[in-house]
């Protein structure tokens, strides 16, 4: 009798320190949410200022400004003629139609077997 008492109760005391144990955790936790929600928004305002630096630093005035500076002088604006565009989409079409194509080839050599 005396022997199950004490295994009660220490089978008891191992399940209250496991639960202290948790709710240790779970308090360290929550004591980091505050730390982290500070890192977060600093990142973020942080963020903000390099996102304005850099469109400032790609602002047309400031790329004019700095194409007037000597050690960009050998750079030059294409002419329209040199700018090649080409329609969305043509790449793909022109790579399904040489699929279709060589299909087709292979299904020539097929037919003549």
């Amino acid at each position: 009798m005396l022997i199950r008492m004490l295994i009660c109760i220490c089978v008891g005391g191992i399940f209250l320190y496991s639960y202290v144990d948790k709710q240790n955790a779970v308090t360290r936790r929550r004591l980091e949410i505050p730390v982290l929600a500070k890192e977060i928004k600093d990142l973020k305002e942080e963020n903000t200022r390099l996102q304005y630096e850099i469109d400032l630093f790609e602002s047309p005035e400031h790329l004019i400004e700095l194409a007037r500076h000597s050690e960009f002088a050998h750079l030059k604006a294409p002419m329209l003629k040199e700018i090649i565009t080409l329609q969305e989409g043509l790449a793909l079409n022109a790579a399904s139609d040489e699929k279709e194509e060589k299909v087709t080839q292979s299904k020539v050599k097929l037919a003549a077997k």
